[in-house]
């Protein structure tokens, strides 16, 4: 493709990007140490710029590597505004690995999960390649739908309030394409790596939080309506941007919107009187424009310091608001509604500190809490350990997306044990 950059140039800019890789086993959250991972220039197999190793937790220690000029994110252009990076993994008793085009934006971390394959487990051994950002590739627009659905018309059953689901399946391709896998996500996952796969990160705070509002709201009207089941298939969204939103197997995503998502997962969109998310239409604003939410208009909103209900009224009108579901699936138990720090007792706490010790059995590199109810000093050093190695910023108090991330880790970690 004739706009893209070379690499060469990219190893040469001044600026930088973070890169920080966690491996767990495909049976559960179970992180694999001691494996050995390989860093190089997409396109140049013999580029090694990285050789790391993961510690207990799975991870490798933070990377800066080269990326591209900050403006090249910051308006549209011929020229990719990221890296490209190829992680090599090997770990005894797993198949190795190799993701290739990991994509470095500078000025912020990229995470990358990476889920191995024991040896022992049937099952393909797959390589996984992250195509083009849709904001620099080529990509089917979307196919205009209504924002609201009729859903009194068929007689299907669907959901009586909103509910944050565990999991979405994805089915990665065209609703028709029967040959396309459906992949297992959880809910939180798969808005950060759709956020990821859709606008930059390097964009304006109000600017993130706005588009990740437009992508929760347009994911939770598929969940609500089943509008896929409705129409006889086994999944909840699909992977195409005609129809729904782009997700990318095995993709990176970015530290900071993996913060906005634990902090905001449970809101969506909605119009006074109606019951349902709104599907939430958006789209590039430059090649492709739709009456819905433009992604560069959007960042240039933000750069002028409007905020994010201020960018969603622009785009949506003034009637649109932010509405939060009523219940999340797969978790213990709720959020008590307030920060839990040193001084706080009772009940929540000492599920807190159960959490963490079973969590604990998969992830060493936290300290054993002593399970009284009390929130003192070992609390807050374990919860700081805990944010450190979930990428959270390390308080060592527990708000609610730390909460949250506990609680979902701690499911994680005890299904594992779980018999079939």
């Amino acid at each position: 493709m004739a706009k893209r950059m070379h690499a060469a140039q990219t190893i040469d800019s001044p600026y930088a990007g973070g890169l920080k890789i966690s491996l767990t086993s495909s049976l559960g959250q179970i992180p694999v140490a001691g494996a050995t991972v390989t860093i190089s220039i997409t396109g140049q197999p013999g580029s090694i710029i990285e050789r790391l190793t993961t510690d207990d937790s799975g991870q490798t220690p933070l990377v800066e590597l080269p990326a591209p000029a900050l403006e090249y994110s910051m308006e549209p252009s011929e020229v990719r505004p990221y890296s490209e990076y190829d992680i090599s993994v090997e770990a005894p008793g797993y198949e190795p690995v190799v993701v290739e085009a990991s994509e470095v934006l500078p000025d912020v971390t990229s995470l990358q999960p990476i889920s191995m394959i024991p040896e022992q487990e049937p099952g393909r051994e797959e390589d996984i390649f992250i195509p083009d950002h849709t904001l620099y590739g080529d990509y089917p627009p979307k196919i205009p739908e209504a924002e609201i659905k009729p859903m009194d018309e068929t007689g299907e059953i669907v959901l009586s309030r909103v509910v944050i689901p565990e999991y979405v399946v994805v089915h990665d391709g065209v609703p028709s394409d029967s040959t396309a896998p459906n992949y297992y996500v959880r809910y939180a996952d798969y808005i950060k790596n759709v956020v990821s796969s859709e606008i930059y990160a390097t964009w304006p705070e109000n600017t993130l939080y706005a588009n990740t509002l437009a992508i929760m709201s347009f994911t939770l009207n598929r969940v609500y309506t089943e509008w896929y089941r409705s129409q006889g298939y086994n999944f909840t969204i699909t992977s195409s941007t005609a129809y729904d939103q782009k997700w990318i197997y095995g993709r990176n995503i970015y530290e900071n919107i993996n913060l906005l998502v634990d902090t905001i997962f449970a809101n969506f969109l909605s119009r006074p009187g109606v019951r349902q998310p709104i599907l939430t239409s958006y789209c590039d604003g430059k090649r492709v424009t739709c009456s819905g939410l433009s992604q560069w208009g959007s960042k240039f909103l933000g750069d002028e310091g409007y905020s994010a209900i201020d960018i969603i009224h622009y785009y949506y009108g003034s009637d649109m608001y932010i509405n939060t579901a009523e219940a999340i699936s797969g978790i213990p138990s709720s959020w008590p509604g307030y920060d839990l720090t040193i001084g706080s007792r009772g009940q929540k706490v000492y599920q807190l500190q159960e959490q963490l010790n079973r969590i604990r059995q998969n992830y060493p590199a936290l300290p054993y809490v002593n399970p009284d109810g009390i929130y003192g000093q070992q609390t807050a050093n374990a919860v700081r350990a805990f944010q450190q190695v979930f990428d959270l910023p390390a308080t060592g108090v527990t708000d609610y997306p730390t909460w949250y991330q506990i609680s979902r880790i701690y499911v994680g970690v005890s299904r594992i044990a779980e018999p079939d």
